[in-house]
């Protein structure tokens, strides 16, 4: 009998010391819950637990230092896990660190503060990230025009830009819905909440902000926007100190031969454009790609990029996937035209048939930005009104994915980039 008490005490004790870490697969076949494994991986950063990602190994899979508390949140959310010994989790790191694999494993350090710029009361259509990030269980704070020109900003590491529009032209909805009751509101709560804030104008308070987000990401920020708030910021920038809105939005004339000086040096990722001057066109300019899109539904995908792991983890971060083909979806803005983006930005996702660009990212100062093409991932044509997507249903979507991989990159411990 003691000599059993012995063995069995051996073997527990065995167990405890090779049982030492958490692997979470990220692949298409044993992960059944893609997006909430980034919600567990976020939530042992917050304990203080060590994570690492492993870029282009196995879906881009994570290893978590062995905790009862996260083994039990797995469980609890629904993700799929397997403890492995240290034995095992060398000899995978091991294999990583090859010279000859497009591999690497990424220490991530620290959960980052996250904020999400959006209206108070949003408008009757969803935010992507907002969803994906209360799906995830990932935590949040929503600020606004008032706490950005407050300088609140300077207490987060990341930032999403809510679907908005940065020229004060209201989304450029006027054509379709200038007599909803929901465009009058929220037209008479944009002007009342600039001149609250010492603007004669909404344009001009749009700019003020978008300024103090540029400033933001040039002193080290992390800034991820998706549809209408991508290119409307760029625009925003170039057209400072020019009149482009048009009389029913802000009362005035516009500047003649306003084209001309716009200031595309100004702008973050987009060069070259023109601006749709009509105020009955729900599009701002030329960047974007919806009405030049010859693209059937059944066939609208696009491709991501493959990066060198070990020499540009950055980029590699933000295309980790179960699969590099993505499945297409509109917006407003739902891809740049691949002339108007500028040669120093990196495309991360593509429809080279198209020649249309879905998914870019670049530096500004000493900070990051990534744009994102198309309003909703899981659903083609999110219009005005329709029905919110139900995450539970899409639980390991590919599109959604690339939205994660853009909140948890900054916790990474940084290599500097070679490309």
């Amino acid at each position: 009998m003691k000599k059993l008490i012995t063995i069995l005490t051996f073997l527990l004790l065995s167990n405890s010391i090779w049982a030492s870490f958490i692997y979470v697969p990220m692949n298409d076949r044993n992960q059944k819950n893609h997006l909430k494994a980034y919600g567990i991986v976020f939530y042992a950063l917050e304990a203080g637990i060590k994570s690492k990602w492993l870029l282009n190994y196995d879906g881009g899979a994570f290893l978590i230092e062995n905790n009862k508390l996260i083994e039990n949140e797995c469980k609890i959310r629904g993700v799929s896990y397997q403890i492995i010994s240290d034995a095992k989790a060398q000899i995978i790191l091991e294999e990583i660190s090859s010279p000859s694999s497009n591999q690497d494993a990424v220490t991530l350090e620290k959960a980052p503060k996250i904020a999400v710029y959006s209206p108070k009361d949003k408008m009757p259509w969803d935010d992507a990230v907002t969803m994906v990030l209360t799906y995830a269980e990932i935590p949040f704070d929503v600020i606004y025009d008032k706490e950005v020109l407050e300088d609140k900003l300077l207490l987060y590491e990341w930032l999403h830009l809510h679907h908005e529009d940065f020229t004060g032209q209201y989304g450029k909805f006027y054509g379709a819905f200038r007599t909803a009751p929901w465009y009058i509101e929220a037209k008479l709560a944009s002007e009342k909440q600039a001149k609250e804030l010492g603007f004669s104008k909404v344009s001009e308070e749009k700019l003020a902000v978008a300024k103090k987000i540029r400033d933001y990401v040039i002193g080290g920020g992390f800034m991820f926007a998706m549809c209408s708030a991508t290119d409307s910021f760029d625009i925003a920038l170039s057209a400072e100190g020019v009149d482009i809105v048009e009389a029913m939005f802000d009362g005035d004339a516009t500047e003649p031969n306003y084209q001309s000086k716009i200031n595309y040096n100004k702008t973050f990722a987009f060069k070259d454009f023109d601006l749709v001057r009509s105020p009955t066109t729900y599009e701002f300019s030329s960047i974007d790609m919806t009405s030049k899109r010859t693209i059937p539904k059944t066939s609208d995908y696009f491709s991501l990029i493959e990066f060198s792991a070990k020499w540009d983890p950055v980029p590699t971060m933000l295309t980790q996937n179960h699969t590099t083909l993505v499945k297409g979806f509109m917006g407003q803005t739902t891809s740049f035209d691949i002339e108007t983006v500028k040669t120093n930005v990196l495309v991360l996702g593509e429809n080279r048939t198209n020649r249309e660009a879905r998914y870019i990212h670049g530096t500004k100062g000493k900070g990051m930005f990534t744009f994102y093409g198309g309003h909703d991932p899981e659903d083609y044509t999110h219009r005005v009104g329709d029905p919110k997507t139900e995450l539970d249903l899409h639980p390991t979507s590919p599109g959604y994915r690339l939205i994660l991989n853009n909140v948890l990159f900054p916790a990474a411990k940084k290599k500097k980039q070679k490309t």
